[in-house]
């Protein structure tokens, strides 16, 4: 045996170069644990900013691309022991499908960005590629990473709360109060831009994190919905605000709020899970603490870093209790999972699964599938949609 440590794993980038806010976040996210290098990318859609970004980023002039194409091209080129180990999207929308389909069909692991893709033929030719090429997808639904979700997965799951009857899942933001595309604002400019994100607005942006987050704390499947979508901002292309009704199968109930016109709110994600032995509420503005109002009992706070965690929710804090941990660590929870998954993988051994413990491609896919629905209901005259 030797004990010569693993080397880092060797990412490229598609997107997320000058102005963009997200692959900022996810190159810092993928620093913190020193597993992951950032050698090659493609990082805007135009050519020459794009060579500007990974001038910016030191990235070496023969990996910095013009267009994820040459990208794609030139690690195909390479001896497979200078190639990347995976691929991480963080562009708008509308680039996902073609960028993660040329990728996993030429057999490289991917990171992508959430909504997955588009439509529903989009996402399910994508989950039939990662079958066939038995490659890795990871999908950042980021909210997943935190440990107090963590923790409250394992209470729901486990029976703590006993059956779930009522989840109630709210993502509320103001940003979007007036009409900033057009004005120079770059994120609202694509986000509003049913071109570029597609078929919804809201409920794609941050609605699909709200059904996440409930699926996986919950592990509940959707029976029906029904949706009430509105762009309040005058003259504007897709919704801003969204309301839904949920049924599960074996009878829970759910609302799902996702507002971005809710003035001076900044980022409020809050998830409350009610059973017939207690409830647990957890918002991520107050990350490090999940609630839980067990039926026969006092209120607990469960704090991250306690001892008393379980497993999942330890190994996903970096720091001691009453240190602040936030939104770059889940993003790099997520990241630390498909790095696991990966090393894993190239040893020729199962992954723990709690240290490759990240979204898949089939949660991307239920995610577009529930855009789609929610759209197609609030499209309706019938009350329920059925999933």
């Amino acid at each position: 045996m030797s004990d010569t440590p693993p080397r880092k794993l060797r990412c490229a980038m598609v997107g997320g170069g000058r102005d963009a806010f997200i692959g900022a976040v996810h190159r810092n996210a993928m620093a913190l644990d020193g597993q992951i290098e950032l050698v090659a990318g493609a990082l805007s859609s135009s050519p020459d900013k794009a060579r500007a970004s990974g001038r910016d980023l030191h990235l070496a002039d023969g990996r910095n691309h013009g267009d994820w194409q040459s990208l794609l091209a030139d690690e195909l080129k390479r001896p497979p022991e200078e190639r990347i180990d995976f691929v991480s999207i963080v562009t708008p929308n509308h680039v996902h499908f073609p960028v993660a389909q040329a990728f996993v069909e030429a057999g490289f692991h991917v990171v992508c960005d959430k909504p997955l893709v588009h439509t529903r033929a989009q996402a399910d030719a994508l989950v039939a590629a990662v079958k066939k090429q038995g490659t890795l997808f990871g999908v950042t639904y980021n909210y997943t990473g935190y440990p107090m979700v963590r923790q409250a997965r394992e209470m729901v799951r486990s029976g703590r709360l006993g059956e779930v009857r009522k989840v109630v899942v709210e993502y509320n933001q103001g940003w979007l109060a007036s009409q900033l595309e057009g004005a120079g604002n770059k994120q609202a400019d694509w986000r509003t831009d049913p071109a570029r994100s597609g078929a919804a607005g809201a409920i794609g942006d941050i609605g699909s994190h709200a059904e996440n987050l409930v699926a996986s704390v919950t592990g509940l499947e959707i029976e029906s919905l029904c949706a009430d979508l509105s762009a309040l901002v005058p003259g504007r292309m897709l919704d801003d605000d969204g309301s839904l009704l949920l049924r599960f199968k074996g009878g829970a109930r759910g609302v799902l709020i996702a507002s971005q016109i809710n003035t001076g709110l900044e980022n409020d994600l809050r998830l409350r899970v009610s059973g017939t032995l207690g409830t647990l509420e957890w918002r991520q503005e107050q990350p490090s603490q999940l609630v839980h109002l067990p039926h026969d009992g006092p209120k607990q706070i469960f704090t991250r870093g306690s001892p008393w965690l379980c497993e999942a929710a330890q190994r996903a804090s970096r720091l001691p209790a009453g240190h602040p941990e936030g939104f770059i660590e889940a993003f790099a929870n997520i990241y630390a999972g498909v790095v696991a998954d990966i090393r894993a993988r190239n040893a020729g051994q199962p992954a723990d699964p709690i240290a490759a413990d990240y979204p898949r491609v089939e949660d991307g896919a239920r995610g577009v599938r529930f855009i789609a629905r929610t759209v197609a209901s609030a499209q309706s005259e019938s009350k329920w949609t059925p999933w």
